[in-house]
């Protein structure tokens, strides 16, 4: 019977070195043991595709929370999204209320708007939010942001081009 001896791989020394301490910084800030322990594995995840570059344990521990930072970020901000469309579900009649999975798709949906809506340039996001969540005109918004009217079509141009592309992606994972 041959026993085959594998060496420890960078990645599973860097796990091994530092999951537990990643999992006690993420209970601390998340006050959840369930929540830091899926955004542990979710930085491991990342750090899978894309490995550190420093090789000691600083820079290590450096880059992980890094990760684990934007990680949170994301987490507290979909919690947010979630709840205001929990609150928003509340306060619709029983015969109206979207089924678990039109919920989930939706939930997902928002976050994603969220953040595309968040990669936006400042007065783009702004121009855009100001048309389409208060139909203000556009020469309204040019007022309110400080520029020309022909900026607040380019900045609408360049929102709704945002949104198509985020469509296309939407589609095609509800598609498979």
């Amino acid at each position: 019977m041959d026993i085959v001896s594998t060496a420890p791989t960078p990645f599973s020394q860097l796990y091994g070195a530092h999951h537990s301490w990643l999992l006690g910084l993420l209970r601390r800030r998340l006050s959840n043991r369930w929540d830091a322990a899926d955004l542990a594995q979710d930085t491991f995840i990342r750090v899978l595709k894309r490995p550190p570059a420093h090789a000691d344990e600083v820079g290590e521990r450096s880059y992980l929370a890094t990760i684990a930072r934007g990680l949170c970020i994301d987490h507290w901000r979909r919690r947010q999204l979630e709840q205001a469309w929990l609150q928003s579900l509340a306060e619709r009649p029983a015969a109206v209320q979207p089924s678990i999975e039109q919920r989930a798709i939706i939930v997902e949906t928002l976050y994603e708007v969220d953040a595309m809506l968040t990669r936006l340039p400042r007065n783009v996001r702004q121009a855009f939010l100001l048309a389409q969540l208060h139909g203000m005109p556009y020469k309204q918004i040019a007022v309110q942001l400080g520029v020309c009217e022909r900026m607040v079509k380019k900045y609408m141009a360049q929102a709704l081009l945002h949104c198509a592309v985020l469509e296309a992606e939407l589609d095609g994972l509800l598609v498979q």
